[in-house]
């Protein structure tokens, strides 16, 4: 939408390379003289005592408060007090009235929304849509100190305690709602948040280079209105600014080339080769490809990238048209780079929302930056001692890193904290250990995880720079490994080894998942982990076993999983230990049909593992699987009305016959797995012999085993014939990290 009249001029910046001002290089604000609290406040009396009239920033949270840079609030709240701003915390306020939301006054800049670590719904309901019992960020695991859809209900809150504050929204579950989006509880297709929040300005992935030039700005007095040129962020306009010039989606039809694709709009499903896609190998494949680009409107062509904004379809089109659903969330993703990524924008009624490019991922001296602030390292003491799930989960754990180039379509990773992997020092790491056997209660001298998004990405990239800038791939490791990836493993293994020498540290855990098709490539990584850094259980994440499946999910085949298996068992034996792998397996993923999940099924009997709780297929915001199972389409390919349909399991006793499945060995599964596999012709596999997948008859009586980890139900004798776990097989717990949308 133009506006007809001229418009004010807009401070565009140009990005011609990954650099930007460093985060720590900014003149503190006045308010530095106070120095650095304790804990950051929760209330009037904590104010008063560090001789605070007020708040500049109020940061509103769905989590309990706890000082660690685990977790959002307390890493943005202490970055911005090392600015220099005075930061305030409302942690899980009662949402029934604007009261809890006046508690510390109004914030002279902002007030800073977030729901938290998790989507909050992902956090409240089950895959089924059934309300969970606990929660894991809040003290004692109550179930009921957060309400659904929290950003929209905390904003809504800030608005009615002080109308005049500005309103900035962040965290996850605003970043995966940026755009118009799929909503799997309410099954449909929902605004984007800024709208429906009514924010000022939204934050998305990593914000701190944002939330620190954003405060600063607004400490100088510019109007949050009129900060419209921060990357990672998005906000709403009227009218289109005539210094940008509109790129229609549907332009987009082939973006860049992967060498020799077939499709050149992305890459090719399956094996093949693995370079990367780039705008700048156009030309070079035009004359193999049998398809080139579709050109450019010629005013676009002119301008430099940072100029233009893509056109895509409207909330109106998204909302009525699976196809152009699936269409925008591929275009979203190509334009996800933050080296030649553009603008975005998307109609809403009469409203524009508009995301600028992502922001720059930080440096490692900007993350030891941001990791070696003085974190308490402890919940409030309001909690007075209270049980967080949360933070004993990860109180003796290290993030190393962040990001994931994996770009599972499942998963949120990849959306929110992007493809480039930003590293911590050495040095840095080191010191948070020491600082964890000095200061955190209860240290035995085990650190529970060295990790991150994934256990094994640390200080791995692109071999080259400028590949890395104009790359379009949505994955480094799908379909093969690209061959412009650099996997060498040696910083890890270095840090592994300084790690568990330290003075008072006994063990060094990995507890992050583990990408094995990565690992393989360094067969002395593999060897250092699984004989120094495993407790008896590695997880691990096939995700399927089917190729069909496989491919819409972006993950590697069985092959890498047999060869790590291979490593794992044979270093293993050689250390003389007897170790396990923790497989991880999705039911009900788009893609999967109940052939499908019954190879898969065989394939777990066939391998001796019984999966005590499996993760159902949840549809996150933004996720490209999500746009798989709301339009039926795959957009990992040109996405048209005649264009690849994905066999989606959405019916509720679909999704519990492949959770079935994956759970053979269950009794209380039988029946329905019986009634099915007649259905499907494979009556072979019911009977009570080795070769079958369950038993012909019902044990009559069922003891309930309530275990740590749920409950299930086993029979007192297991029928004659069926296949018990080999000697040295290990029954395999799902011990997932309630910790993130996804893994």
């Amino acid at each position: 939408m133009r506006n007809p009249q001229a418009s004010p001029v807009t401070r565009v910046e140009t990005y011609t390379s990954l650099t930007a001002k460093p985060v720590s290089s900014y003149r503190p604000y006045w308010a530095k003289r106070f120095g650095t609290a304790a804990m950051l406040p929760m209330s009037r009396a904590e104010m008063d005592a560090l001789g605070w009239d007020s708040c500049d920033i109020i940061l509103v949270s769905g989590d309990a408060y706890i000082d660690h840079p685990s977790f959002g609030v307390a890493l943005i709240g202490r970055l911005l007090e090392a600015q220099g701003f005075r930061v305030g915390i409302i942690a899980q306020p009662d949402w029934q009235s604007a009261a809890a939301f006046k508690a510390l006054g109004e914030p002279n800049l902002y007030f800073g929304v977030t729901a938290g670590n998790m989507d909050s719904m992902v956090n409240r309901y089950t895959a089924d849509r059934k309300i969970r019992s606990d929660d894991a960020y809040t003290p004692n695991a109550a179930s009921d100190k957060r309400p659904d859809r929290a950003v929209l209900v905390y904003s809504q809150r800030c608005k009615e305690a002080y109308p005049s504050a500005p309103l900035v929204i962040g965290s996850i579950e605003a970043s995966l709602r940026r755009i118009a989006h799929y909503d799997y509880w309410s099954d449909k297709v929902r605004r984007s948040i800024l709208i429906d929040s009514k924010a000022d300005i939204l934050l998305y992935g990593n914000a701190e280079r944002a939330i620190i030039e954003l405060t600063h700005r607004l400490a100088r007095g510019e109007d949050i209105s009129e900060v419209q040129d921060i990357r990672g962020t998005a906000f709403i306009r009227k009218f289109v600014p005539d210094e940008f010039v509109e790129v229609p989606s549907t332009r987009l039809d082939r973006p860049g080339v992967v060498d020799k694709h077939e499709d050149p709009y992305a890459m090719k499903m399956g094996k093949g080769d693995a370079s990367c896609a780039t705008d700048e190998k156009v030309d070079d494949a035009a004359n193999a490809a049998p398809v080139i680009n579709l050109p450019l409107p010629l005013k676009a062509a002119k301008v430099p990238r940072d100029r233009q904004v893509i056109r895509m379809p409207s909330y109106e089109e998204v909302a009525s048209d699976p196809v152009m659903y699936a269409h925008a969330s591929r275009v979203l993703h190509l334009e996800a780079n933050p080296g030649n990524a553009r603008s975005l924008v998307q109609r809403h009624g009469n409203r524009e929302v508009w995301l600028n490019p992502p922001p720059i991922p930080l440096s490692t001296k900007e993350m030891d930056y941001v990791y070696d602030l003085p974190y308490a390292r402890k919940p409030h003491p309001a909690y007075q001692g209270a049980n967080i799930p949360a933070w004993e989960m990860i109180r003796f754990s290290v993030n190393i890193m962040r990001g994931c180039f994996g770009g599972c379509t499942f998963c949120s990773i990849t959306e929110h904290e992007g493809r480039i992997i930003q590293s911590r020092s050495e040095e840095s790491i080191l010191r948070e250990i020491e600082e964890i056997r000095d200061k955190v209660d209860g240290f035995t001298g085990v650190i529970s995880d060295l990790g991150g998004p994934t256990a094994n990405m640390y200080r791995l990239s692109c071999k080259s720079e400028e590949i890395e800038k104009n790359c379009r791939k949505l994955s480094c490791v799908y379909p093969g490994i690209c061959e412009n990836l650099n996997t060498d493993h040696s910083s890890l293994i270095q840090l592994y080894r300084k790690a568990r020498n330290l003075r008072g540290v006994k063990k060094i855990l990995i507890g992050s998942g583990l990408r094995y098709d990565l690992a393989v490539k360094s067969p002395e990584y593999v060897k250092e982990l699984v004989q120094h850094h495993v407790g008896g259980y590695l997880k691990i994440a096939p995700e399927h076993s089917e190729e069909n499946v496989l491919s819409k999910m972006m993950k590697p085949g069985m092959g890498a999983y047999d060869e790590f298996k291979r490593m794992f068992e044979k270093f293993s034996a050689e250390a003389g230990k007897k170790q396990y792998l923790i497989p991880y397996f999705i039911a009900a993923h788009p893609g999967s049909t109940d052939e499908d999940v019954l190879n898969l099924a065989l394939w777990l009997k066939r391998n001796d593992f019984r999966l005590d709780q499996v993760q159902t297929f949840t549809p996150t915001p933004m996720a490209m699987a999500t746009a798989m199972y709301h339009s039926g389409k795959n957009p990992l390919r040109k996405v048209t009305q005649d264009s690849e349909a994905v066999p989606v399991p959405k019916a509720g006793n679909v999704r519990k016959l492949h959770k079935a499945f994956i759970r053979y060995h269950d009794p209380q599964n039988w029946p329905m797995l019986r009634e099915a596999l007649k259905k499907m012709g494979r009556a072979d596999l019911i009977g009570n012999g080795k070769k079958h997948l369950i038993p012909a008859y019902q044990p009559a009586v069922l003891t309930k085993i309530v275990q740590s980890d749920g409950s299930r139900f086993v029979p007192k004798a297991m029928p004659k014939g069926f296949n018990q776990m080999k000697n040295g097989a290990s029954p395999v717990r799902n011990s997932r990290k309630k910790t993130s949308t996804s893994r």
